[in-house]
């Protein structure tokens, strides 16, 4: 009854192995194979990686942002033409005992100057004008030219806006913002980096543990036409050589799961390096050199002060709390009340007789005018001014605690990334030794099985564990190596640690020196 159930489980897996096998000859073999390093990989994806691109234009429109901010400066030149038409009636004078005739007047009014806004707060302008007025009375018709141009009309506040104003607030903002963006793609692109890394590793391992599984089949393999002969010859029972064949259909399928993880990791590296997916599909990534675990380093103290000092995003928040600084000292310079002073030179043109006339006047000086005064206007509560300000404080407050929140997950980040990679370095040689282990374990026991002295059952156990320890090892090795990929990150070095250049970085699209190179940051 037991050789029944046996031989019917073995039926069984055979067919689900042979239905599996067919599925995955189904599956398109790539038609290239590409032989990259790491660095290699690193390089291509900065050029094309989807992330990296997307944030490489956030610091440009960071500039654009602050040219725009600017514009405010920018002078703006106008032109107004006024047309004035009156009419009176005529009325009789009791007084005079006579009739007063009715008038007309008929004005043309032009202007036309320029304006605009000093960083100091202030605004000037510059504008003159003139006009001609024709009409009729009862002294008959007559026309009349009149102008003035101001050389100069200045405005300037002394309290409020005087420190800071919104277009001044905006423009230290964008500045920052520029700053910020950069550090923001130094950060995203070191995660993308680390990203690249951990995938490469994995692909490493994929490949290596299919080449391990591999292994395990032949050695299966090996002891299933063993049994057979030593069934044919009455020196075995039947039920081992059904238990070597049950062994041989297990690694078979552990041979396809590990290579389908192999596709995964295959497609997830190809995701990191490309932005045109279909370009990769029929590739096959073929890593360089093999997994090792070179010993390094490591203290504590001296990873806390490289996370303190290099982190991006470290330093981003620094510039977030130096934002809520500027709007807070906005916020603070809005209380006070607004002084502005203002004072004009110009020249008048009186009664003239022509455009020419007038324009003589103007230009010979015959009028000087000049004038100057001061507004005050303080509000009764500035009730909105000074919960303002307390907010800005009470966020400036909450933004300093958060930079320490964040400092201190730092830090955590980085005493368990240190501590990974010291037990993942003592991990890769205990599993070396564990293999080595199985391995003379097992051959001891095939020795002792050719003899008689063994079963079937323990060389296949002594098997399964041979192949769980090639794995483990392999896996120790990518674990360690993509321990110290995320040390490097949790660190901030990155860069430092691949020998990669920001500047690289940043005009390593189209070799076109990006803005952030340029001095766009002088006050």
């Amino acid at each position: 009854m037991n050789s029944t159930i046996t031989s019917f489980r073995s039926q069984n897996w055979s067919l689900i192995i042979s239905l599996v096998t067919f599925a995955f000859s189904l599956v398109p073999q790539a038609a290239e194979v590409k032989s990259l390093s790491l660095d290699e990989c690193f390089e291509i994806a900065l050029e094309n990686n989807l992330t990296v691109q997307i944030e490489r234009i956030n610091p440009e429109l960071g500039l654009y942002n602050l040219k725009a901010s600017q514009g405010v400066y920018d002078p703006s030149f106008f032109f107004r033409y006024n047309y004035f038409d009156s009419q009176q009636a005529g009325r009789f004078n009791t007084d005079l005992g006579l009739e007063i005739p009715g008038s007309t007047t008929r004005t043309d009014a032009f202007a036309s100057g320029i304006n605009g806004l000093l960083p100091t707060g202030g605004n000037v302008s510059i504008q003159s004008s003139i006009n001609q007025t024709v009409g009729d009375n009862f002294n008959g018709s007559f026309e009349q030219f009149a102008g003035r141009t101001t050389a100069l009309q200045l405005t300037q506040p002394l309290l409020k806006n005087f420190w800071i104003d919104g277009p001044r607030l905006s423009i230290r903002l964008a500045k920052n913002q520029i700053n910020q963006s950069e550090l923001t793609f130094q950060w995203r692109t070191m995660n993308t980096l680390v990203q690249i890394e951990l995938a490469y590793y994995d692909l490493i391992f994929a490949q290596e543990n299919v080449k391990v599984q591999e292994k395990a089949v032949q050695l299966a393999e090996q002891l299933l036409s063993e049994n057979k002969k030593r069934v044919e010859i009455g020196t075995m029972a039947p039920l081992d050589e059904k238990q070597a064949e049950s062994q041989v259909a297990s690694r078979r399928a552990d041979l396809l799961s590990a290579s389908r993880n192999l596709i995964v990791s295959q497609n997830a590296l190809k995701n990191l390096l490309s932005d045109e997916y279909t370009q990769w599909a029929e590739v096959t990534i073929e890593p360089k050199g093999r997994l090792t675990a070179q010993p390094v380093l490591i203290d504590l103290q001296t990873s806390w002060d490289k996370g303190m000092s290099a982190r991006p995003d470290l330093k981003e928040f620094m510039l977030a709390l130096e934002n809520q600084g500027i709007r807070v000292k906005f916020l603070r310079n809005q209380l006070f009340p607004q002084l502005d002073v203002f004072g004009s030179i110009g020249y008048n043109a009186g009664n003239a007789a022509s455009y020419r006339a007038a324009f003589r006047q103007m230009t010979d000086r015959d009028n000087p005018n000049w004038s100057a005064g001061a507004t005050l206007s303080v509000p009764l509560t500035r009730r909105q001014e000074r919960f303002d300000y307390k907010s800005g404080k009470a966020q400036a407050e909450q933004l300093k605690l958060s930079y320490k929140q964040l400092e201190q997950q730092v830090m955590v980040d980085i005493e368990n990334a240190v501590s990974l990679v010291k037990i993942n370095l003592q991990r890769v040689e205990a599993t070396r030794q564990e293999r080595e282990f199985a391995e003379a374990a097992l051959d001891a026991e095939e020795k002792k099985l050719d003899v008689g002295k063994s079963t079937s059952f323990i060389v296949l156990q002594l098997q399964r564990d041979l192949t769980a320890s090639r794995s483990n090892e392999i896996n120790a090795l990518s674990e360690y190596n993509k321990a110290l990929a995320q040390l490097s990150l949790n660190e901030g070095s990155v860069y430092d640690r691949h020998e990669i250049l920001v500047k690289e970085i940043l005009t390593s699209q189209d070799n076109v020196s990006h803005p952030l190179l340029e001095p766009v940051f002088s006050e």
